[in-house]
C-alpha cells in the first residue's frame, strides 16, 4: 500500500513538473511569431509624440523591448544608438519600447541615458505580449511591411560585426 502511494505521488509531481516545464515554454498570448505580420498598436511616447507603430512601414525596422531596471537593457542601449546613427543603421529605423509599469521611471532613465531615438512605453501587456516579451532585453527585426524577420533575445552589442552580420543576413538587399 505504501509502494503505491510513493508511485502515485511520485507520478503525480512528474505531471506537475512537466506542466510547469511546458508554461515556461508557452508563448505570451497573441504573440506574433517570425514571418508574420505585426498588429496595428497605439504607442504613448515617452520622449516624444504618440505614434501608431504602422507609421513605421515603409523602412526595415528594429524594436528594442527593455526596461529602465534590466542591467542587460541598460548594458546595450548605446550601442542601439550608435548603430541608430552609423551609415549601416540607415537602412532601417530602430525604436525602443519600454515595458516598465513607471512612466516616470523609464523617462528618468531615458534622460539619463541620454537618448536620442524614439522610445514608447507598452499599455497593459500590448506590445510585450505582442511581440513576445516574456524576457528582457528582446529585440525584433520587422521589414518594410510590419512582418517579423527575426527575434533575439538578450543583450548584445548592436553596433559590432556581428551584430551587423545578424542584422545584413535577414533583410533585403539593398536596390
Amino acid at each position: 500500500m505504501q509502494r503505491k502511494r510513493i508511485g502515485l505521488l511520485l507520478a503525480t509531481l512528474w505531471v506537475l513538473v512537466l506542466l510547469q516545464v511546458q508554461g515556461a515554454w508557452a508563448k505570451t498570448p497573441g504573440e506574433v511569431e517570425p514571418g508574420a505580420t505585426l498588429r496595428e498598436a497605439k504607442m504613448r511616447g515617452l520622449n516624444g509624440p504618440d505614434r501608431l507603430l504602422s507609421q513605421y512601414r515603409g523602412k526595415p525596422l528594429l524594436i528594442n523591448v527593455w526596461a529602465s531596471w534590466c542591467g542587460p537593457c541598460r548594458q546595450e542601449m548605446g550601442s542601439l544608438e550608435r548603430l541608430a546613427w552609423r551609415e549601416e543603421g540607415k537602412r532601417f529605423t530602430v525604436i525602443g519600447i519600454s515595458t516598465d509599469d513607471s512612466e516616470p521611471a523609464a523617462k528618468r532613465y531615458l534622460q539619463q541615458a541620454n537618448a536620442t531615438l524614439n522610445h514608447y512605453i507598452d499599455r497593459a501587456l500590448e506590445l510585450e505580449n505582442m511581440l513576445g516579451a516574456e524576457r528582457l532585453p528582446l529585440t525584433i527585426l520587422v521589414d518594410a511591411n510590419g512582418r517579423v524577420l527575426a527575434k533575439y533575445s538578450g543583450a548584445r552589442e548592436w553596433d559590432d560585426a556581428e551584430a551587423a552580420r545578424w542584422i545584413g543576413s535577414r533583410l533585403p538587399a539593398k536596390k
